[in-house]
């Protein structure tokens, strides 16, 4: 990833704009030719295809409901330790393979400061890769909500004085539609109004990043049944919303893979609250 400072305004702003998709340029290109970069499938187990595995390709599985919490914690504990060598290339796997999640983090981040958030989440990702702890379930969750936090605490301090009103930044965009995952349908719905940007992330967070209520509670300093009444109270919004065909786009998939995962799974079924 080339962070060289452009010489004029107009470049440093498209780049703000689009360094996301710059990353995942460049990720892609891993996956090609006679070596691309990639893990082995097989020493990974946890029902992986045995084999070499590119990492775009990993990427696309981890993001399948199909895939299960140890496989997905197997695969994230190898790309940290991998990335804890230094070697520049697996520090950039390990970004492209958090794409779809960064993606998503950056839009709650948008629709809160001006500041380039695009930059601020992916720079606290790459810095949460050193200190993230291993032997805690939810890799990539915790991952993510590290560079949420230190992302946002950081352009909050940036902020210019305003009204209060949240603002947009125009660099940060929506998940591209080819990622059929359920963060696009959380990032829908805040777009809509249908949940606050709180609400998606303690929804994103709990459901999807296998983040417990109680340690959400404890890290944002929040009481946990206020945390778990907002939870329900939105989950609720949610699928009513889905239900009733507010959020419906021509990617009818990720929808169903988000009703699926977020509203019909019964909260028992992966964590008492």
């Amino acid at each position: 990833m080339d962070r060289r400072t452009p010489t004029t305004e107009p470049a440093a702003a498209r780049r703000g704009e689009t360094l996301l998709n710059d990353i995942e340029y460049r990720f892609r290109l891993m996956g090609q030719g006679p070596h691309p970069l990639s893990v082995d499938g097989r020493g990974l187990g946890h029902g992986l295809p045995r084999r070499a595995i590119a990492l775009p390709e990993l990427s696309a599985i981890l993001m399948h409901p199909s895939c299960g919490y140890a496989a997905r914690d197997a695969v994230w504990r190898l790309l940290v330790q991998r990335a804890r060598t230094g070697d520049p290339a697996w520090r950039a796997g390990a970004v492209g393979v958090a794409l779809p999640g960064l993606r998503f983090k950056a839009y709650l981040l948008s629709k809160l400061f001006t500041g380039d958030v695009q930059a601020a989440i992916v720079e606290h990702f790459l810095r949460a890769l050193g200190t993230v702890e291993l032997d805690r379930p939810g890799v990539v969750g915790h991952l993510l909500s590290a560079a949420f936090s230190k992302a946002r605490a950081e352009l909050r301090d940036l902020e210019p004085a305003s009204s209060g009103e949240p603002s947009h930044a125009p660099g940060a965009v929506l998940p591209p539609a080819s990622y059929g995952h359920p963060d696009l349908v959380l990032a829908r719905a805040v777009a809509a109004g249908v949940i606050t940007v709180g609400e998606a992330e303690l929804i994103g967070a709990t459901y999807l990043e296998d983040v417990s209520l109680t340690a959400y509670a404890e890290r944002t300093g929040q009481p946990r049944w206020n945390l778990y009444k907002r939870r329900t109270a939105a989950v609720a919004r949610l699928k009513a919303a889905i239900e009733s065909g507010e959020l419906s786009d021509p990617y009818a998939d990720a929808v169903n893979e988000a009703t699926a995962i977020l509203v019909l799974d019964a909260p028992t079924a992966r964590k008492r609250p």
